[in-house]
């Protein structure tokens, strides 16, 4: 895998030069370039930031048309950065309208650039192009993000790009324009310090944009994957999958997308094109009908939870069911099945019917309870199985009992969906929430002499499936389980 020449950019916004230069010297951050904003800082001292500065470094002072915080006189904000440039800055950036009153001083390279806080407008190109007839060294646009497809808007303007040029997007949405910005061959891109000091809306700290996302092995071969779902902001599969591809030496990247409507997201990414989805609440049932093929099963259950990316084409399939029947399986003596034996189910929602219809396919005698019943007949007529409430779910003999329901998961770890009473010695209990590891369902069934299995495995094994059906190679199980583990555990 090829390490790109994107450069990292640190984003410096503080009031003082000398907290400027401890940011610069922190361990943990390793960037190539700095940006100081000097609309940040109190009476900056040019001459001492610049002196024995330890990595190239762009001098900004945004004016407040722009996004940024200087308020004062025109006149004196470009003197400043013309000082800059005499001083000896590595790079000067100016904005397009006013370059023709900056009057360059040095030789620090000249990024001439734009910004919108509203939009990504239509003709961003144009305004690339008007950039690039400039005496700009470097092109510069930066827009708002009001939707994912906005980044491919950027992501043209790179491929068109005649000089050395800087495009992305901020807000929610703009992660996607940074973390593939080496992928299109953009010329740096900004990093905030840590989390909590970002200068613009999107940015991602520089370990993570390091360590999770692997900034410096992206690169135009880099395939690019991610998670659907709202809201995705502590999706755990981010982690997972980055750390398989990294374990397994792939040239690819795995993201997270926030979106609200899966038909304005999948149709234009398919130009990116997006190599695999994970799809999660509340859009499993609603990508259906932007797949091209889709599993049988995951038909008839009604929900998708993995996509393909396959010549062009997509391919959907559901790996819940599959996941929660190799966990409950795992604890069954060896060379036993689940056929035959009584299983009752807790819950008749989405990811309810995928178990389910899983649990029906292995030949299981089904009970489905829950808290409305109206749900739990209608899933159980579909499946020609028996239903009940909750109330009276724990009149129901069985040999597994499955929670495929929310109750118990972190904050609420004190509430279980079945009283201790009615857990039953030797049974298989099976709970699909992995957060907290052990809820207080696992814990009682296990002090009444229960066969737990929890959330974790059905968690794992789904992913594992997701990997491979992507790679079509064996997927790292221990180091996916580690890196869940690990998050849970802190």
């Amino acid at each position: 895998m090829s390490t790109n020449k994107t450069l990292l950019c640190l984003s410096v916004a503080v009031g003082t030069v000398e907290e400027a230069r401890e940011t610069l010297n922190e361990p943990t951050c390793a960037f190539d370039v700095a940006e100081f904003r000097l609309d940040f800082t109190r009476e900056p001292d040019l001459r001492q930031l610049l002196d024995g500065r330890p990595c190239p470094v762009i001098v900004t002072n945004r004016p407040v048309r722009e996004g940024g915080h200087w308020s004062g006189d025109e006149r004196q904000r470009l003197a400043i950065l013309e000082e800059a440039d005499r001083l000896g800055a590595d790079f000067v950036d100016v904005e397009l309208d006013a370059r023709p009153h900056f009057r360059r001083q040095g030789r620090a390279r000249l990024i001439v650039s734009y910004h919108n806080f509203q939009c990504t407008p239509p003709d961003i190109r144009q305004i690339a192009k008007r950039i690039e007839a400039t005496d700009a060294d470097i092109v510069k646009v930066a827009t708002m993000a009001n939707s994912l497809a906005d980044n491919l808007a950027i992501f043209e303007v790179l491929q068109a790009a005649t000089k050395p040029t800087i495009a992305l997007t901020m807000g929610e949405h703009g992660h996607v324009s940074r973390i593939l910005a080496p992928k299109f061959g953009a010329f740096l891109v900004y990093a905030a310090p840590s989390e909590g000091r970002q200068v613009a809306p999107g940015q991602v700290p520089v370990d993570q944009m390091l360590s999770l996302y692997r900034f410096r092995q992206i690169g135009p071969a880099t395939r690019v994957y991610g998670v659907i779902a709202n809201p995705v902001a502590h999706s755990m599969s981010p982690a997972i999958h980055n750390a398989a591809f990294a374990h397994c030496g792939l040239d690819a990247v795995y993201l997270p997308f926030r979106v609200d409507d899966p038909a304005e997201f999948i149709p234009p990414f398919r130009r990116l094109p997006v190599s695999g989805y994970s799809v999660t609440i509340p859009h499993k049932e609603a990508v259906i009908a932007l797949l091209d093929e889709v599993q049988p099963l995951a038909r008839k259950i009604g929900a998708v939870n993995t996509i393909v990316e396959r010549q062009g084409k997509l391919f959907g399939s559901n790996t819940d069911w599959s996941a929660a029947l190799r966990a409950i399986e795992s604890a069954l003596p060896e060379g036993q099945g689940l056929a035959g034996r009584q299983v009752l189910m807790l819950g008749a929602g989405g990811a309810a019917r995928a178990i389910a219809y899983g649990l029906v396919e292995r030949g299981c005698r089904l009970v489905i309870a829950n808290r409305t019943v109206g749900r739990a007949e209608r899933l159980a007529g579909e499946l020609g199985c028996r239903w009940t409430s909750l109330d009276q779910a724990g009149d129901i003999p069985y040999d597994v009992l499955v929670n495929a329901t929310s109750v118990g998961m972190h904050p609420n770890v004190d509430a279980t969906p079945l009283a201790r009473e009615h857990l039953r010695p030797g049974a298989i209990v099976f709970d699909s929430v992995y957060n907290p590891i052990e809820t207080r369902l696992l814990r009682e069934a296990r002090e009444a002499g229960c066969v737990v299995v929890n959330g974790l495995e059905m968690f794992v094994n789904q992913a594992v499936e997701q990997f491979e059906l992507w790679t079509g190679q064996p997927a790292p199980r221990e180091v996916m389980r580690s890196v869940v583990e690990s998050r849970l555990r802190h």
